[in-house]
């Protein structure tokens, strides 16, 4: 009898501590908070949410300095995104690849630009070719054929002309003749061997067929006149023997400097 007393008040007692861990714990007079502190001690940061909160630190207000934002406009503050212009070049192919795809349809993008660049690649060919014409037509011109033209060595005058006596050739006419057939060089030439008579008249010059022109220059000895007469010479080389062509603006001009030598 006596144990199963013992052992009845053994288990009441055990259930009495088993009952006391289940239950939960008693409310708290006061809940945990975070602390912060101050000058004048610290206080709980919950108390910032029930108002009327004063505080002993001085606040002082903050202004932007006049003209703050000039400190701001370099490069290194742009943080704007700025395409890249587009060149005249691509300009180009994309508006013939519009012309191609508003023709054709719509191509598939590889075979759109291979298109385009053959396209390109004709245009620059037969571009080079126009160029390349009209550069060459131009050189072998009458305009251009200064930078190929040589004075020529040796001119097809048939013999009686080179020998001919100037004595006895009736000058006005012949000159008249072949300024109505507009052969100038011809009339050139024998402007200049209307000079090498006058000279001769004039006991100037010792003209003989044989003599070359810079024997008769220095057969001359006036200042004047020999100055006068390389010109002369220079005009004369220059249209007969260099076989320029002039025109009758040209043969003007020379005339003029023919007619000027006082002899």
């Amino acid at each position: 009898m006596k144990v199963k007393g013992f052992t009845l008040f053994v288990f009441l007692a055990f259930s009495c501590v088993a009952a006391q861990d289940g239950l939960p714990p008693p409310p708290s007079e006061s809940l945990d908070s975070l602390y912060t502190a101050t000058a004048g001690g610290s206080f709980p940061l919950d108390s910032l949410l029930s108002g009327n909160y004063t505080t002993d630190n001085k606040v002082s207000p903050r202004k932007f300095k006049t003209n703050f934002r000039n400190d701001y406009k370099g490069p290194e503050f742009d943080y704007t995104t700025v395409k890249p212009s587009e060149s005249m070049w691509k300009k180009f192919q994309r508006k013939l690849s519009e012309i191609l795809r508003a023709l054709f349809g719509e191509l598939n993008p590889g075979k759109s630009m291979q298109v385009t660049g053959i396209i390109l690649r004709i245009f620059a060919i037969a571009l080079t070719g126009f160029l390349l014409y009209f550069l060459l037509r131009f050189l072998f011109s009458k305009e251009g054929g200064f930078f190929f033209r040589k004075k020529n060595s040796k001119v097809e005058i048939v013999g009686s002309e080179i020998h001919e006596n100037i004595h006895e050739i009736n000058f006005p006419e012949t000159i008249a003749k072949h300024e109505r057939d507009r052969d100038f060089r011809s009339a050139v030439r024998y402007r200049f061997l209307l000079v090498l008579k006058q000279l001769s008249d004039r006991k100037v010059i010792n003209w003989t067929p044989e003599k070359t022109n810079k024997d008769y220059i220095a057969e001359i000895a006036e200042p004047r006149l020999k100055e006068a007469f390389t010109d002369l010479v220079y005009i004369f080389d220059y249209v007969w023997y260099g076989e320029f062509p002039i025109d009758e603006m040209s043969y003007k001009h020379f005339k003029e400097k023919f007619e000027a030598v006082n002899i």
